[in-house]
């Protein structure tokens, strides 16, 4: 059992310091410009800035998870949530860092987790039950190893999705933000146990940018997949991938998407070229959507969580509109929310019906009462789905 003093007694920096998402302005110029036939990564980005689209709003359906929640599960702390409608019609959430204590880094550490809840009605999630029985256990092996100087090693999930009946979980594995590296699981009893698939060893390759990895599963047979950097406090390139869908744990399958000016522009096969301008990318979600791809996620240098809508997993992120779905602010009201993070697009969302699980950690140390650390459903209004 970790509790906060052995944390300290190891050297560990608090992880409040680097995981929580930052307060900073209620919008930003999105990262972007207008498209050039043919035109380069680097040509893509220096063309005219494309402003953000407003008009969205953001109600707060419900809290998922805090102590009046789940500690029943021996969850009372937990963030990420990701979610994913199993074969069994109940949506499972995938939560991240998981402490069983009264207040974060405090007692028994789990992760990753799953917190499930029986509703099929998208308005209507509440989490009534967990994998592993009466309280929650880790998915997959992790020994929290600690590191001197450092964080101890986690498994944190970039995402969960399904195929069929089965579920794929990519992790992060490591100190926080230094991933030593990546691997991907399967289950075929709704999350209830995991089976290793493959790993990836090179976590450097490609400037780390393959590291956090999110899925948008097609009807052609294909998975499209962006990755970034697991660390958002440095810029990141954000590539695309692609890879058959009964190849999945194949790591030699993944095919990348980049610009070579020599031959035929952008093609697939190509060394991977950024598709979207670098910046500080917190946690992405890959979702194929209405006949379109949506694309959400947290950009802690304006701390917002976003989304982009492309007809093709290819489109030109660059010079597609971003739509602000929740804005960091020193307060919790409608679309803002203190330190906030995540985004992951709930299962059964529509751009006229569309739903995210949010993220958020704020500590009161001086009023020594335990952290807000979390997720929390939101529904988003007021989506335009009529950028191509």
């Amino acid at each position: 059992m970790l509790e906060k003093k052995t944390l300290t007694q190891l050297g560990v920096p608090s992880r409040r310091a680097v995981l929580r998402g930052t307060v900073g302005a209620a919008a930003a110029a999105a990262l972007g410009g207008a498209t050039i036939k043919g035109a380069s990564a680097a040509e893509r980005g220096s063309s005219r800035t494309q402003m953000p689209i407003g008009g969205t709003s953001a109600t707060l359906l419900q809290d998922l998870t805090g102590p009046d929640l789940t500690s029943r599960f021996d969850a009372p702390f937990t963030d990420l949530g990701i979610p994913v409608r199993c074969a069994d019609g109940s949506m499972l959430f995938i939560g991240g860092d998981t402490y069983a204590g009264t207040d974060v880094l405090q007692g028994r550490w789990s992760c990753p987790v799953g917190l499930r809840s029986s509703s099929r009605v998208i308005d209507e999630l509440a989490i009534d039950s967990c994998v592993g029985g009466d309280r929650v256990r880790q998915l997959v092996d992790e020994p929290h190893t600690p590191v001197p100087g450092t964080n101890p090693t986690t498994a944190i999930p970039t995402d969960v999705f399904r195929v069929g009946d089965t579920l794929y979980m990519h992790l992060m594995r490591g100190p926080i933000y230094q991933a030593h590296h990546t691997d991907f699981w399967k289950s075929d009893d709704n999350g209830e146990t995991w089976q290793f698939l493959c790993k990836w060893d090179d976590v450097g390759q490609y400037k780390g940018a393959f590291q956090q990895k999110t899925y948008a599963v097609a009807d052609n047979g294909t998975a499209y997949v962006l990755s970034t950097r697991f660390d958002r406090g440095q810029d990141s390139d954000l590539l695309l991938h692609r890879v058959a869908l009964d190849r999945l744990g194949d790591p030699s399958a993944y095919e990348p998407w980049g610009f070579d000016e020599n031959d035929s522009g952008w093609a697939w096969g190509h060394e991977p070229t950024s598709v979207a301008k670098p910046r500080h990318w917190g946690e992405i979600c890959f979702r194929a959507m209405d006949g379109k791809y949506a694309f959400t996620f947290f950009d802690d240098s304006a701390a917002r969580i976003a989304l982009q809508i492309i007809p093709v997993p290819e489109g030109d992120l660059y010079a597609t509109p971003e739509q602000p779905l929740l804005f960091g602010a020193p307060f919790d009201h409608g679309s803002f929310l203190r330190n906030l993070y995540g985004g992951f697009i709930v299962p059964g969302s529509t751009f006229d019906d569309f739903h995210i699980i949010a993220s958020q950690w704020v500590g009161h140390p001086e009023a020594n009462t335990p952290d807000e650390y979390h997720f929390m459903h939101y529904r988003i209004d007021g989506i335009s789905n009529s950028h191509p």
